[in-house]
């Protein structure tokens, strides 16, 4: 039998996914406009380089068949381009025919790298993975215990020297802590400790099945350090906080007069309340930190992952591959909003739908 809960929920769920639609479509369709008006489109860019192809004398490709010599390009090839490229349609039939693909997970072609968007993404996406993974296991590993101890021990040593230190961890930017951990052990200046390029090493194939995971694991410590360091300051913090609040609440003096352990207390009743704060953003981040990038990690790594990806690609002008990576993410991250705020009812029952409207 259906619940008056139950329903509550559902309804809720139908709810949030019918404001998914136009929040998608608007983000898409803002994005879209943006593109028209900005210099220096792919058309502009490949007879930009035709033309400089011209002047050395050499063309490849299927480009070669419109170039003549040094007399560049006439209005007729440019036009053939723009076919070739969907821009001689008009701007709203072009979106409405991408949206048409997009719905199907059908995101076309890059202009850049003349292979399948979903194969590109889907060849990037190992590394940020790999990243995300990892970060968010350390963090959530270490910031939960972390902020607990710090919360139970408020105003000690303990609690100023930890707060300290990763405060100043926090300070440090990323890519500023890579360069130091390059400098330190990637054989910068002093000791050539961990590798620095890629997931793992050119002859991994030929390792042991413990020797692939040891490699890996190795090649992963120095952007693994620089991507997580950042992120623990804020989810120790969160945790302490919460933990506090809860700890200095009647029903926790009460229990304690009940004569329960200071470890009853706090796994038995705070925990439960103060990790809902916690708990209730675990689906945004371990959604966003699999499918996210970090630019400048994978930059200085040299790691080929979505936010280099998308960077190049922002550059290049390479529209298939900023919209539809753009769809695919913002789908993303809608569906994690709701998740997270699902987790609410998982983690704390005392939750109700059935007076959602």
């Amino acid at each position: 039998m259906v619940t008056g809960q139950q329903t509550g929920m559902l309804y809720y769920i139908l709810k949030r996914i019918g404001l998914m639609i136009p929040t998608l479509f608007g983000v898409m369709l803002i994005t879209f406009t943006v593109t028209q008006f900005v210099p220096g489109g792919p058309v502009e860019r490949l007879v930009a380089q035709i033309e400089g192809q011209g002047k050395g004398g050499e063309v490849s490709g299927s480009v070669s068949s419109m170039y003549r010599g040094d007399s560049g390009l006439d209005q007729e090839k440019v036009a053939r381009l723009k076919k070739l490229y969907g821009f001689d349609q008009p701007p709203l039939e072009r979106f409405v025919r991408m949206m048409k693909d997009y719905l199907v997970f059908d995101f076309g072609s890059s202009y850049y790298y003349h292979t399948s968007v979903a194969q590109l993404v889907i060849s990037r996406m190992p590394v940020s993975m790999s990243l995300g993974f990892w970060s968010f296991l350390i963090v959530y590993g270490v910031c939960i215990p972390l902020g607990i101890s710090k919360a139970v021990r408020d105003g000690s040593r303990f609690d100023i020297v930890t707060s300290s230190l990763i405060l100043i961890g926090y300070a440090i930017p990323g890519f500023v802590l890579a360069i130091a951990l390059i400098v330190l052990f990637g054989g910068g200046s002093f000791w050539s400790v961990f590798p620095l390029r890629g997931l793992v090493s050119d002859n991994w194939e030929s390792f042991s099945l413990i020797g692939r995971i040891t490699d890996y694991l190795w090649h992963m410590v120095l952007p693994i350090t620089a991507s997580a360091v950042g992120s623990l300051a804020v989810m120790t913090m969160l945790t302490k906080n919460s933990f506090l609040e809860e700890i200095r609440k009647q029903y926790v003096l009460t229990a304690r007069a009940k004569g329960l352990s200071e470890q009853q207390v706090l796994y038995k009743h705070v925990f439960r309340n103060a990790i809902i704060p916690i708990i209730t953003g675990f689906p945004g981040y371990f959604i966003a930190a699999f499918f996210t990038g970090s630019l400048l990690i994978e930059t200085i790594f040299s790691l080929d992952g979505m936010g280099l990806l998308a960077y190049q690609s922002v550059l290049n002008r390479d529209y298939p591959v900023v919209l539809g990576t753009l769809y695919f993410f913002t789908i993303i991250g809608l569906v994690s909003r709701l998740l997270s705020d699902l987790s609410y009812l998982l983690v704390d029952p005392r939750i109700n739908f059935e007076g959602v409207e």
